[in-house]
């Protein structure tokens, strides 16, 4: 699975051909042993969790990173590479 970002200890994934189990437009979130699959571009949880404080610099991510996860999640379903995507900062 393809690690799109990272940041402040956050390994942020987007598998390929992903849409069976979670139909919506996702991301993989893993700070630890911690695991949550979240909505793009809601930010709400689908499955799992985070600390707090780690969910809210996701869903901040994705709210700056829209455009560029729904261009990643389309290739991503295509089985293409996906691209790299800046660190929150």
């Amino acid at each position: 699975m393809p690690v799109v970002s990272m940041f402040y200890g956050i390994i942020i994934r987007m598998f390929h051909f992903d849409r069976d189990k979670h139909k919506s437009p996702h991301i993989h979130a893993q700070y630890g042993e911690q695991n949550a699959v979240i909505a793009i571009p809601s930010g709400h949880v689908l499955t799992g969790s985070l600390k707090p404080a780690k969910l809210k610099l996701v869903q901040a991510w994705i709210e700056i990173h829209k455009d560029d996860l729904m261009a990643d999640w389309k290739l991503a379903v295509e089985g293409q590479k996906v691209f790299k995507i800046q660190p929150l900062r």
